[in-house]
Parts: C-alpha cells; structure tokens; sequence
C-alpha cells in the first residue's frame, strides 16, 4: 500500500510542484525531480515480457538501488504507441488524498495573459468535410465508428503561467482527473474526465465514455437534454461500441468482470456523457495498471472500431499528428497499482502558445455540423480556464 507522506502542516494546502502533478477522487500525487526518463515506445506495453515492461522494470530495480524505496512512473503515452513515451521516474513523489485539500477557488486564482489570436486546425469548412467523409464510410460498412479531431491554436499576449492555468482548471472542473505532465519545452495539462484504468491489487476499474451533449444553462432543459442524451438511438449505438470492444479485451484477463447493460449519465461543467462503470479482477499477478491500461489504448472512444482501420482512416483524414492528445496520462508502481486517464480535454503549452485538443465519435447517424459543435463544446474546457467569455467566438 502507498503512503500518505505529507505532514501534518501540509494538510489541507494544495501544494503542486513544478514536476508531474496528477488529481483523482482515488488517489492523487504531486512530484519533484526527475530520477531517469523513459522515453520507449509503449507498443508493446501490454506485453508483460516485452519490451517495454522489462526496461520498466529495469528502471524501478536501478531506482530501488539508489535509494529510492518506492519509485513510481508517472507522465504521458501518446496517442500512436510506436511514438516515443513522455515518461519518468520522479526522485520524490508526493501522496495525497484531494479531498482533504483545499481546492483554489476562482477569485484566488491569478489572472492568466490574454488571449491575442485563435486558429483552428483544420478550419470549419475542412472539418465539417472530413467528417462527411467518414461518415460515408460508416455508412458503406468499410468502418463501425471513427474519431475525428480538431486542434486550436492560441497565441497569448505573454508566457503561460501554468501553475495558475492548472488552478483555474481544478476550480473550474474539480470533479475531473486534473493532470500536468512537464515537456522538454513546455507541459502537457488539462482535466480529463475519462478513466482508462485504475488497478489496486487485483482489483480494476475503468469508466469509458461515449456519446454526449452540450448542458444548457438552464436546470429544467439540462436535465430534459441528459434525459435525452439517454434516450438517444444515435449515442446509445456509439457508447455501445465501445463497451463491447473493452469487453472482449479484458473478458480474457478478468475474472468477475462487471459490464452493465446500460450507461449512466456522467457530467462535466459543459457536458453530459454516455459512461459505464466497469469493474473485475485481474486474473494474472503479472498484468499491471499500465500493462492493462496499454492493452485497452486506444479504445474506440478515442479511436473507433475497428482499431486498425479506424487508425488508418484517421492518419488519412487528419491533417496533423496527434502527439500525446487522444492518449493517456497517469502513474503506476512498482508492484503494478496504477491509475490512467484519457488525455482528452487538454493542451500542450510552449511559451505564449497552446493548442487544444478535441474529438468526437463518427458513427452513420452522425451530423457533420454538429461534431463540430461538440468539438467546440469540448475545447470549451480548456478556454474557460484562460477567462474566456467569448468561448463561442473561438469555436463557432
């Protein structure tokens, strides 16, 4: 079991360092140093003899001999496996349950620089597009489901303050999985609201979504629209593919798995989503968090289905590289404990840039126009966190 290794007198201070820091309603950490960086392709990660798990392993036993009692990995893996990972061991890792923190409110937090221009990539017209093309090849059966993605490239008027942009993002979401993973030349942030996986001993959980509709302001029609989220022939299809694939991926490492028939409804600030709480035992002392987490990337709802094709269509109709958006972010130990998020509702932030990240799910009944108003929903995360009141004006 990991420790809590705070003091007493840092109870109760929300205390990020400039290392990797990682918020969860299981548990959180913060982090300092870097003891070794593990830049491997997690291609192989799911194999527990690979090659990846053994330069792993190898890691955790040379950390473990410089006097490092419990080293953890921590950081990113990209989207497309064969990339190089964005990983380290940290010299210290820092435990922390959030509740018992204070989360910052918005009037504490300092102001960020404003925002000068925005450009989205690819542009409306180039999207709305690509998406009809993939809808076309949903409907012609080459392809179940498909994810498309857009960027949005902000330039501000000075550097990014990252500490107070990660504090904006856990007072404006604090119900998320809040991540900063430091980059040779900036930093990964954002608040997901995806499980991939969590492992604790045997036991493993994971809360896929799928399927979602922006919230109105409005109590009545919010729950009218999350009612209607429900209902929906469309989503429930969506939501459904992916459950069926994680299904089949870790029926053979579970025992007692646990799917549910039907989604529940999950909230963000700005959003309703399909999810579903899936829960088991693993079967095999040797299959990690990551190792299971790794076996699961990408999953549909960050993919599509099926995986290989939907890669293909995807390097084809995306006119960038993804990086570490649309991949998965978190920590694991030495004895296999881990938790892993989806990298979604995030940025990259380089000096006075960031760029967004945002997807959605292409299936037959989808409506072109409208991905791109759930993409602008979605990036809409992210562009409040900067003071943004005109979000609309960025993604319409």
């Amino acid at each position: 079991m990991i420790r809590d290794n705070f003091t007493q007198e840092e109870r109760g201070v929300w205390k990020p360092d400039s290392g990797f820091f990682f918020s969860s309603p299981s548990r959180s950490l913060y982090t300092q140093g870097c003891f070794m960086s593990l830049a491997t392709p997690a291609s192989d990660g799911f194999n527990t003899s690979g090659e990846f798990q053994r330069t792993l392993q190898q890691a955790f036993a040379r950390a473990r001999t410089e006097g490092i009692a419990e080293p953890v990995l921590v950081g990113a893996i990209p989207f497309d496996t064969s990339r190089p990972s964005a990983l380290f061991i940290p010299q210290q890792s820092h435990w922390f349950c959030r509740d018992d923190f204070t989360m910052p409110s918005l009037n504490d937090c300092p102001p960020l620089a404003d925002i000068v221009t925005t450009q989205p990539r690819p542009d409306k017209d180039v999207f709305i597009d690509l998406v009809s093309q993939a809808v076309n090849a949903t409907r012609e059966d080459k392809i179940t489901k498909v994810v498309l993605s857009r960027l949005l490239d902000i330039e501000l008027s000075a550097p990014v303050d990252h500490r107070a942009l990660l504090a904006r993002l856990l007072a404006r979401e604090p119900d998320a999985y809040h991540f900063y993973v430091p980059l040779d030349d900036g930093a990964l942030l954002g608040a997901s609201p995806e499980l991939l996986l969590r492992k604790s001993g045997r036991q493993l959980y994971s809360k896929p979504l799928a399927g979602s509709a922006p919230r109105p302001i409005d109590s009545q029609a919010d729950r009218r629209v999350g009612q209607q989220l429900l209902d929906s022939v469309k989503d429930s299809y969506e939501h459904q593919v992916v459950i069926n694939e994680m299904r089949r991926v870790l029926t053979p490492c579970c025992r007692q798995l646990h799917v549910p028939e039907t989604p529940e409804l999950l909230s963000t600030a700005t959003l309703w989503h399909l999810a579903s709480a899936i829960s088991g035992e693993a079967v095999a002392e040797t299959d990690s968090a990551l190792s299971l987490a790794c076996l699961l990337h990408p999953t549909p709802a960050l993919c599509g289905y099926p995986t290989d094709t939907a890669r293909q269509l995807i390097a084809s109709l995306e006119p960038f590289e993804r990086g570490l958006f649309g991949g998965i972010v978190g920590w694991s130990d030495a004895q296999g404990n881990g938790e892993w998020v989806v990298t979604i509702r995030c940025g990259e932030v380089r000096g006075n840039s960031v760029t967004l990240f945002a997807g959605a799910g292409i299936v037959p009944d989808s409506q072109p126009l409208g991905e791109w108003n759930e993409t602008g929903v979605k990036l809409s995360t992210m562009l409040r966190a900067f003071g943004m009141t005109n979000v609309q004006e960025c993604v319409a």
